[in-house]
């Protein structure tokens, strides 16, 4: 029970470190303030915006009402084996709510994953905010519109955001902190391998 109690506590630090990341990109956004508890409530994903830039509109809407309403489903116990992660996920209240998991061998390791209801522009509230990002550079995640960006730079310290559109209206975030071994230098790389495999997940539940 020890063992557990232990990990899970990791989980939840791994979770807050990643609140703190993502409420500062969330918080100058246009969709709404991280900490301001009169942001408009999460609505439910789906439909097209006329305002979402041509290039950032999601080819095809996936479903999100169980990763908004618990974000440890964002990836089955089989994904998080083959990722190297080990259940369960630790929720940390937000918004935005994150769940944290720690790595299987090494603990210190961990990603934050959750939705992102208060940018109710989705990927395009992150696009918005390139001038102001420490750093930003555009990807697609299994065909959905994508940018690793933070208002402060801790990748060469193993931390990375990575934002993926999945309604014109909704993203979510994963965000890596990486504090041992080789995964450390490359922590984007492994944002970006959790990312697929979340895409994938809701991809099945669609």
């Amino acid at each position: 029970m020890r063992a557990n109690w232990s990990r899970s506590r990791r989980a939840g630090t791994v979770a807050g470190l990643a609140f703190v990341a993502v409420a500062s990109l969330v918080a100058c956004s246009g969709g709404g303030s991280a900490g301001n508890s009169s942001s408009p409530s999460s609505s439910a994903p789906g439909g097209s915006s006329s305002s979402v830039d041509p290039s950032l509109k999601v080819p095809a809407p996936l479903q999100a009402q169980e990763l908004l309403s618990n974000p440890c489903s964002a990836l089955t116990d089989a994904q998080l084996k083959d990722i190297g992660l080990a259940p369960p996920g630790r929720v940390n209240p937000g918004p935005p709510d994150l769940c944290g998991w720690s790595a299987a061998t090494i603990p210190e390791n961990g990603v934050g994953v959750g939705a992102v209801p208060q940018n109710k522009g989705g990927i395009s509230d992150i696009y918005a905010q390139k001038a102001k990002s420490a750093y930003f550079e555009p990807v697609t995640v299994n065909g959905y519109p994508g940018a690793f960006a933070d208002m402060q730079d801790g990748r060469s310290s193993g931390s990375c955001s990575l934002w993926v559109g999945i309604t014109d209206q909704l993203a979510f975030t994963v965000i890596t902190s990486i504090n041992i071994g080789q995964n450390k230098a490359t922590p984007c790389r492994s944002a970006q391998k959790i990312a697929e495999a979340v895409v994938t997940h809701l991809k099945g539940a669609a």
